[in-house]
């Protein structure tokens, strides 16, 4: 796996303590090793500063030890090696019969950079720490907004991966959701026009009004209904707040019936089109003709639903734009077709893994939006999950 993935991924629940301990030592085993870089830049300037003509002083570059140990290393060791790194230069002073000895001002210069490596190394722990208070925020946020998809659920597998354009945010317009109800299990899967906070928000009020919805309307058109209604609740909402501009959300949403009928029904909010794959072939399902949510007074109505045919043994491909708009350094591309043409494992998880690697090479990690990717299949064999009972 890529070390640029920035979220955890597919059907994996996190929890703010599941984020890693701040700033990982370099570790050989269970072994801290990350005070043996400084170490070794002490021991090579003491061999350097001992064996150099007596005109040139090496060791005054000994300031650069406990420096280099402030990035790597906790608050006591930098003081370690700070101590240790004066000792050293007042003990080379006395043993060697230097004919140009190391003066005040540069014991002081040595000093002051020992001095000032202790309060680095203090200040970046405790700007690490207030980051990572943030992150656990921002994960809170993630869970309650992008609530964990169980593996089996409602009738379908399903996988997912969620990759943040920047690691901090964990979160943003991008949404999707599956719902089992007793009409069969429904997906939704959309982007919210924008970033920040707001967009947040209306990613939660479309998701919150979805899983209510889907599950107690029949009407797949009622359920598209319910959802841009929602979305202008939400903008006037935010009008009242002050806030310029109103939000719109592309979106996909599909319903499949309890059984498998060879189709499913869609309503397609202006949205990219989804694909579905077999171990034979890949195609796209129909664009999205309509327009977003929030914008539907535009056209006056809303999209349609259309049956589409799909089989029973397809794996139904949902994504935003990060990965239709996904491109190298020279603004190609991602060609999501050819991708999906050359996969092994059709499975919802195989099928997301190909994505999530696919965007991450293209890009070489370099995310300019937010991703999310969605797969769901039909469970040949559900568990009886009772999540669709009346």
């Amino acid at each position: 796996m890529s070390p640029l993935l920035l979220p955890r991924r597919r059907n994996e629940r996190e929890t703010p303590s599941d984020v890693p301990a701040l700033d990982p030592p370099i570790t050989v085993g269970r072994w801290d090793v990350s005070w043996t870089l400084p170490a070794a830049l002490l021991l090579l300037i003491v061999v350097a500063d001992w064996r150099a003509p007596e005109h040139m002083r090496i060791v005054t570059w000994v300031g650069l030890v406990p420096a280099f140990a402030a990035g790597m290393c906790g608050v006591w060791t930098t003081a370690a090696f700070a101590v240790v790194c004066l000792g050293t230069v007042i003990g080379l002073e006395q043993s060697l019969d230097h004919q140009y000895p190391m003066g005040v001002s540069e014991f002081l210069l040595v000093v002051t950079a020992c001095v000032l490596s202790v309060l680095a190394s203090a200040l970046r722990l405790r700007a690490n720490r207030q980051v990572r208070r943030l992150e656990d925020a921002a994960q809170a946020t993630r869970l309650a907004v992008l609530r964990p998809i169980p593996p089996r659920i409602g009738g379908v597998r399903t996988a997912n991966v969620y990759l943040a354009a920047e690691r901090a945010a964990k979160v943003g317009g991008d949404f999707f959701d599956v719902q089992p109800t007793p009409f069969g299990p429904r997906v939704l899967l959309g982007d919210v026009q924008g970033k920040g906070t707001s967009a947040v928000d209306a990613a939660a009020a479309l998701l919150s009004a979805f899983r209510e919805t889907a599950y107690y309307e029949a009407d797949l058109a009622v359920v598209a209904e319910r959802l841009e209604h929602r979305i202008r609740r939400q903008n006037q909402y935010v009008s009242l707040l002050g806030e310029s501009g109103e939000r719109f959300a592309t979106a996909v949403l599909v319903g499949l019936p309890p059984e498998d009928s060879g189709w499913l029904e869609m309503v397609n909010f202006g949205h990219e089109a989804p694909y579905a794959i077999t171990g034979e072939r890949v195609w796209a399902l129909p664009e999205g003709e309509g327009t977003p949510l929030g914008l539907t007074e535009l056209t006056g109505r809303l999209p349609p639903v259309r049956r589409v045919a799909f089989p029973g043994e397809a794996t139904l491909l949902l994504y935003t734009d990060g990965v239709s708009e996904a491109r190298d350094r020279n603004g190609t591309f991602l060609p999501l077709a050819e991708e999906l043409a050359g996969a092994s494992d059709t499975s919802p998880r195989g099928v997301v893994e190909l994505v999530e690697h696919a965007v991450l090479r293209h890009t070489r990690g370099r995310l300019t939006d937010d991703t999310a990717v969605l797969a769901v299949r039909r469970d040949p064999d559900p568990p009886a999950d009772g999540l669709t009972l009346d």
